[in-house]
């Protein structure tokens, strides 16, 4: 397997302590720094556990408030991967968000297909800019997953 250069090497490695980071000042300040992303894009709080390390993980994500449902995209994981959160995530039957203000909900994922994947990546896009040129780097379809109340 060919090695990362290591300018790509230190850019993860900064990805990572930003989100540390902007984990700590989310739940510091109950979303209000850290709540959002540039542009204003609203950032949620996702648990996951790593399927190989079995290690509890929480990763920064921006979202949609589609009510009750949460949306996420998949998309920093590489040009022809899914991002690892992602594939955690899928392989769980359920987990936890934490939102702005310190509320937690219990949700199940599922990727959305057709025309419901249309309508919230549009919607997506509006939130966030950047979802649409990142998607121009990548043949790989960018998921996007719904979160819909745990039952």
């Amino acid at each position: 397997m060919p090695k990362a250069p290591a300018s790509s090497s230190r850019f993860w490695k900064l990805h990572r302590q930003l989100a540390r980071f902007n984990t700590f000042l989310f739940r510091r300040t109950r979303g209000r720094v850290g709540g959002t992303y540039f542009g204003g894009a609203p950032v949620l709080l996702l648990h996951h556990v790593g399927r190989r390390s079995g290690e509890a993980r929480t990763n920064p994500l921006i979202y949609l408030d589609d009510g009750p449902d949460l949306v996420i995209v998949a998309s920093k994981g590489g040009t022809d991967t899914h991002p690892a959160w992602f594939h955690n995530l899928m392989a769980m039957a359920s987990t936890e968000v934490e939102l702005p203000g310190g509320e937690h909900r219990r949700v199940t994922p599922r990727v959305a297909e057709g025309a419901e994947r249309a309508a919230l990546w549009e919607r997506l896009v509006a939130i966030y800019r950047p979802y649409a040129s990142y998607a121009t780097y990548t043949d790989r379809q960018i998921p996007v997953v719904v979160l819909g109340p745990a039952g």
